[in-house]
């Protein structure tokens, strides 16, 4: 006789007879006993969260924390914090779904409204419902609730949609002087580009903001090292007129960069305060030229972006390690593009020396296309130079030709008519020496990635629809 067979035999009889002993009555009492036990320990009392950082890499596409992850390893020696993070089991880990009102595919104004409001509502709108009606911003409601403090920083104009998801309300994004209004006395530090919008010079109504905003106790700075040596609670930093440059050109670039404050050392700025006092706060931090540099299939552009924001993760891990009071959600709005890298060769063994080009690329294409308008008198040597210059391959003599066409508004043959534009023209012909190829131009429904860290990280584990981010922050904050 098989002996296993036999030992398992045995364990059944042994079994069936401690449950007729038993009876069925004696085990349901054993187990009763056990859910009863259960019952009276409970689930432990939520811990309580004084402070939330949460941190968008706007535009980022799930395949981008993958490329950002290699790149940094070849051009730091180091892997990146966010990888490190989702790589820790103590930490939680989801998916976050992004659809707006009007569409699978969302803006970043319908999905900071989700977060920042709690409502679906269509894309090009900022927290105002289907029926038109203005939906009171998460801001308003902690400021008034809680006492809260509130910050917003960004690569962007401070203005734009992901901001103004937290503290406005308004039909069109794309009024960013209005919006800049609403930040009054609802929002106490904000840093950013975007100073236009609060210079009577430059806004259609002629009003002194950003005198307002000193007159109610603001300071009012313009410079990387007015920011540093700042010690005022209430803070407004508009260091440009428009967007902050691209990382990639300010690395390069040391009088932008003496200049220009990284995302990092603005998210310390508002975050030292924040810690420095006892009041509950919500600070929101936006790497937004991630986004842009995929609308521009510029990859360079994107990692470097990237690994600015990643640089802002880290700053803020580390400020809060130890801590047990202050929350860290890192996350994204929406993909864009997404850009990956492409098997090549051989057994794609050309794949990683394609990627290690990127590293010898120096400007963004913003800036390349920004120069050759100055420049431009329609011949192609010009342009020609810029990208060898900037981004170190050769054009082919087609790829000249077809480039300047499209720049100049002249039809070319393009099947992909997302591609069918000078940034997606330019996007596959530096894929040709890079291995990064690209979908298109254009924002994804792709889910993006979410991790959190620091008390109740739970709530943004598993799948997490984009309106339940707004009651999980006003839950977490005392606002609910």
């Amino acid at each position: 006789m098989n002996l296993m067979f036999k030992e398992a035999d045995t364990f059944d009889i042994a079994r069936r007879d401690w449950l007729k002993a038993a009876g069925i009555g004696g085990a349901a009492a054993i187990l009763s006993g056990t859910r009863a036990l259960a019952d009276t320990t409970g689930p432990a009392p939520a811990k309580k969260v004084r402070g939330v950082v949460f941190m968008v890499s706007d535009g980022m596409s799930p395949g981008v924390l993958t490329l950002a992850e290699s790149y940094s390893k070849l051009t730091r020696k180091r892997g990146t914090r966010w990888w490190q993070l989702f790589n820790d089991r103590s930490a939680a880990r989801g998916l976050m779904d992004t659809a707006s009102a009007s569409s699978m595919v969302t803006d970043s104004a319908a999905a900071s409204s989700a977060w920042g409001g709690g409502q679906r509502v269509k894309n090009g709108e900022i927290n105002v419902d289907a029926a038109g009606k203005e939906i009171t911003p998460i801001a308003a409601i902690l400021k008034k609730k809680c006492d809260a403090r509130i910050g917003l920083v960004t690569t962007a104009t401070v203005t734009h949609a992901t901001p103004a998801g937290f503290a406005a309300s308004i039909p069109g994004r794309g009024d960013e002087a209005a919006i800049a209004q609403q930040y009054l006395n609802r929002v106490d530090v904000i840093l950013g580009g975007g100073k236009g919008y609060f210079d009577s010079k430059q806004r259609p109504d002629k009003r002194d903001l950003s005198g307002d905003f000193v007159k109610a106790g603001y300071q009012h700075i313009a410079t990387r090292d007015e920011l540093l040596a700042s010690r005022t609670e209430k803070l407004l930093g508009t260091f440009t007129t428009g967007h902050l440059p691209f990382s990639i050109d300010r690395d390069h670039n040391p009088e932008i960069a003496t200049k220009i404050p990284t995302l990092a050392e603005m998210a310390m700025a508002a975050l030292s305060r924040f810690l420095a006092g006892d009041k509950p706060f919500l600070l929101q931090v936006e790497g937004a030229r991630v986004d842009h540099a995929a609308h521009l299939n510029d990859i360079a552009g994107l990692l470097g972006d990237q690994l600015a924001f990643d640089d802002a993760v880290a700053a803020v891990l580390e400020k809060t390690a130890g801590r047990d009071d202050i929350l860290v959600v890192v996350t994204s709005d929406h993909g864009n593009s997404n850009p990956g890298l492409s098997g090549i060769g051989n057994a794609y063994g050309e794949s990683t020396h394609r990627f290690e080009h990127i590293a010898r690329m120096t400007s963004s294409h913003e800036r390349i296309f920004s120069e050759w308008q100055k420049i431009r008198n329609g011949a192609t040597g010009q342009l020609d130079e810029l990208i060898r210059k900037h981004l170190d391959f050769n054009l082919l003599p087609a790829e000249s030709i077809a480039l300047l066409d499209i720049l100049n508004k002249h039809e070319v043959t393009e099947w992909n008519h997302q591609l069918e534009k000078p940034e997606g023209l330019l996007g596959q012909f530096a894929g040709n020496h890079t291995g990064i190829g690209w979908v298109g131009t254009s924002h994804t429904s792709d889910s993006t990635l979410v991790s959190a860290t620091g008390p109740q990280a739970e709530r943004f584990s598993g799948i997490v629809i984009n309106t339940d981010v707004f009651t999980h922050l006003m839950e977490t904050l005392g606002g609910a």
